[in-house]
């Protein structure tokens, strides 16, 4: 599929140089192998061709191919629940798991690489059956990752709160989990905090949430953006924790069950690396 946009790229960057190695006859002739490739490539990005300034660029032919094909793969989702399956899956980062190395700490089991390749292309996931909350599950699973009464809800917000709580004290700032007294009007407890300042003399307060892509008061509008239901949980978290402000840095950590990440969050985990990294 990028075949054609390799070769068109690569000419065009050795240009110059094939017109100072070859006599000047040779020039007018044309190359019938640029007409083809330019032909194949319009037939599968179905657009014009990018500015002639950046035609050494692959990314610029790539990128023109990949949005045709990702419009063309959406035109045919049959359901709301696909629609929402494949932006997500199209979102930044949402694919970075399947690149991580399996060291210690980072292995996925069999088991959950399973269900997560199957969740990622819609396959089926398991068998039909009923959720003990008294709802139907089809063969994707997907019920369980919104029932109130599946423990590894609550399980998934933990894990993920304890990652980012050891990777701050990675990045040798001290934090606690759960603080108290941070407002004592309401009594609310983002889910951490650091102890020594973060960023403009303020410490930093840190909320998690994950809400679910796939719920049904979240489908309308992930069916046709991507990330809206990570957007709406992180508004959220920001409107509650609005008081917060006046002495901490907060950043709500939303990520959303079927991979899009909240720009927020991307944020403070590489912000979280370049500070591990550089210590």
């Amino acid at each position: 599929m990028l075949a054609p946009s390799a070769f068109l790229a690569s000419a065009a960057s050795t240009l110059s140089l094939q017109q100072s190695i070859l006599p000047d006859s040779v020039h007018t002739l044309g190359d019938q192998s640029i007409e083809s490739a330019e032909s194949s490539w319009t037939d599968l990005a179905n657009s014009p061709k990018p500015a002639a300034e950046v035609h050494h660029i692959q990314k610029a032919w790539d990128g023109l191919v990949a949005t045709n094909y990702q419009s063309a793969i959406l035109s045919r989702a049959q359901s709301t629940v696909d629609r929402a399956r494949l932006l997500a899956a199209a979102s930044p980062h949402s694919g970075d798991w399947l690149h991580a190395p399996p060291a210690v700490g980072l292995r996925l089991s069999d088991e959950t690489v399973r269900i997560a390749v199957a969740h990622r292309l819609g396959c089926k996931a398991c068998e039909s059956h009923s959720c003990v909350c008294g709802k139907a599950v089809d063969g994707r699973g997907l019920h369980g990752l919104s029932c109130r009464r599946s423990s590894p809800t609550q399980q998934r917000h933990s894990h993920l709160n304890d990652i980012l709580w050891r990777a701050i004290k990675r990045a040798q700032l001290p934090a606690v989990k759960g603080p108290v007294s941070l407002m004592l009007n309401d009594n609310k407890r983002p889910d951490g905090t650091t102890l020594l300042p973060w960023a403009r003399g303020k410490p930093m307060a840190w909320d998690v949430t994950v809400p679910d892509t796939y719920v049904e008061s979240h489908i309308g509008n992930t069916a046709t953006t991507s990330g809206a239901a990570a957007n709406r949980a992180a508004q959220k978290k920001t409107d509650k924790y609005a008081n917060l402000s006046s002495t901490h840095v907060f950043y709500p950590f939303a990520v959303e069950t079927a991979g899009a990440w909240h720009e927020m969050a991307i944020e403070l985990t590489q912000e979280i690396g370049r500070r591990i990294t550089s210590h």
